[in-house]
């Protein structure tokens, strides 16, 4: 593990110090909330879930919590350096109604910067909500910064142990969720019944789909007492990926929306977007940059409502082709064609001007290194050309052809996500470009698959960066549907397949924390024992270092 010492003006990393006073008494209340069903519970009325913090700069923070009254009712908020608050440095008010589903959001400003505080919310009548811990970003002159990184938790497959590991060990800064935060499949979709954690009872049953259906579903997610404790005692800076709206999303559509029965896109997509904003302590800016002193700048990205084209499928591609020939000739048209058209977007002309003018300031600042906050894989990613020879009859049709068409793909040099970068090829060369220019020390962080991944990045035979890729909160992996192939093989013949990649994990469910420093970043992934039960044992850790400057993975 990553040897920690506490930090200035941060409790101890003990139970015992995580307990104390009022700040922590969720720890004692989440068993018996655990052990009652959902279903057969209200979220009731006052303070229904917490509070939560994020947006941090040097001298704000968001504050975030929900309260259900009668009326419309104006909270009063208190930050302070003390969990007594005797002697508050900053107070407000925040506003909890029922257009906005009693999720009351407001700027603490005029805070030191690099400090810890608590805060609290005030109600009218007197009563108060849990005590929050948050931090601010430093100015220069840090040594070091710890990023605790989530993706994935998908409610229905079983307990988020990772972020009650994360929480008890208490040793990162600040924590960074890299989308999937929900889910939006009705029950019995995903997971399947066979799949599902009977002690997890998903609300709304349905799909969400309506203002009603996607605020039930927060709540539902927000109940969770792992989830609320990794808010309460970390600010947050947050990115959706495509499953807050629907899978495969794009600017224009989903794969998982049918206008025919769902309704116009642009609703539904409008609706996702402003039960996010409720729920979660986040701006209203689809993309933004945190300044970490001159240790780091944090770029956080929209890489699939923004400015993203319709994704390729590659099953389309091959649509009607039997004979091999017949295949690879497709193949081998739609990559010199349509998968290499210069003008396809990923991030949107806006963002993307807005992102290479940040890493040339970024650098020009000295600052030491440019992180990417974003969703999906930007390494080059493709499928094993020998899988096809273990696909058994066994495989649902679906994955089956989706495994032969990868396979095939891979022979022409086709990638197999067309969801990730990978389907975006141009896009992602002048990112990398522009990163080049810059002279950044470009740090890629990605979730969405699942698994976990390092990638060296390269772009014309020169080194960009490095991606780390986490495995998910509770989301299955490569296990689930490749379950044929031992997970210790898989994942040695990605690593001989694709040049970039240098390690991966297709099989275990968690988390990372990263550690900046001015020399080196060091990833350590923290793997959970499990997620059918809950427990924040760890089943075991892997750590990935590189050096700034270096532009590759160390060893």
């Amino acid at each position: 593990m990553i040897k920690t010492d506490p930090t200035a003006g941060l409790p101890a990393a003990s139970p015992a110090a995580l307990t104390r006073r009022g700040l922590f008494t969720l720890a004692g209340t989440s068993a018996a909330l655990a052990a009652t069903p959902l279903g057969a519970r209200s979220f009731g009325s006052g303070f229904t879930h917490g509070v939560a913090s994020g947006e941090p700069a040097t001298d704000k923070v968001m504050l975030w919590t929900r309260y259900v009254g009668e009326q419309t009712t104006d909270l009063e908020w208190q930050v302070s350096e003390s969990e007594d608050f005797t002697n508050p440095v900053a107070e407000g008010s925040a506003r909890a109604s029922a257009e906005r589903d009693w999720c009351a959001k407001s700027w603490a400003d005029g805070l030191m910067p690099g400090r810890w505080y608590f805060y609290r919310f005030i109600a009218p009548d007197g009563s108060m909500s849990q005590v929050g811990r948050t931090r601010t970003l430093p100015e220069a002159g840090i040594e070091k910064f710890r990023l605790a990184v989530f993706s994935c938790s998908n409610f229905g497959f079983g307990w988020f142990n990772a972020y009650g590991h994360a929480a008890e060990a208490n040793d990162a800064d600040l924590a960074v969720h890299l989308g999937d935060y929900i889910y939006e499949y009705g029950a019995g979709t995903y997971p399947d019944p066979n799949q599902a954690n009977g002690q997890r009872m998903l609300a709304p049953a349905n799909e969400i789909v309506t203002l009603t259906d996607y605020r039930l579903r927060y709540a539902t997610y927000r109940a969770d007492p792992d989830l609320q404790r990794l808010h309460q005692v970390l600010p947050m800076i947050a990115v959706w990926d495509d499953h807050e709206s629907a899978n495969d999303s794009w600017k224009d559509g989903a794969q998982n929306h049918q206008p025919d029965t769902e309704g116009d896109w642009a609703t539904r997509k409008a609706i996702a977007k402003r039960v996010y904003r409720e729920w979660m302590p986040v701006s209203d800016e689809p993309y933004a940059a945190y300044q970490v002193g001159d240790l780091a700048t944090l770029f956080r990205l929209d890489t699939r409502l923004e400015g993203r084209d319709q994704q390729f499928s590659l099953e389309k591609v091959l649509a009607g082709k039997s004979d091999p020939q017949a295949l690879m000739a497709a193949l081998i048209a739609f990559r010199d064609g349509d998968w290499a058209d210069p003008e396809r977007q990923l991030l949107g002309e806006g963002q993307e001007n807005w992102l290479a003018e940040g890493l040339a300031d970024s650098t020009a600042s000295g600052t030491h290194w440019q992180v990417l906050v974003q969703q999906v894989l930007i390494g080059n990613l493709r499928t094993p050309k020998a899988l096809t020879a273990q696909i058994g009859d066994s495989l649902p049709d679906y994955i089956r052809q989706r495994l032969i068409a990868a396979s095939a793909a891979s022979q022409t040099g086709l990638p197999s996500n067309m969801d990730a970068w990978d389907g975006y090829p141009a896009a992602r060369a002048r990112v990398f470009k522009a990163a080049l220019e810059a002279d950044a020390n470009l740090f890629v962080l990605a979730g969405d698959t699942h698994n976990a991944w390092a990638f060296d990045l390269t772009h014309e035979g020169e080194n960009v960066g490095v991606e780390l890729g986490v495995c998910s909160v509770s989301s299955p992996g490569f296990e689930s549907y490749l379950s044929f192939v031992p997970p210790a093989a898989l994942a040695g013949a990605l690593v001989a397949e694709n040049e970039q990649l240098k390690w991966a994990d297709t099989a275990q469910r968690g988390y990372m924390v990263v550690e900046l420093t001015p020399a080196r970043a060091t990833t350590e992934f923290r793997f959970v024992a499990g997620v059918r039960q809950r427990s924040t044992q760890l089943a075991g850790t892997k750590r990935i270092m590189t050096e700034r400057g270096s532009g590759m993975l160390a060893g």
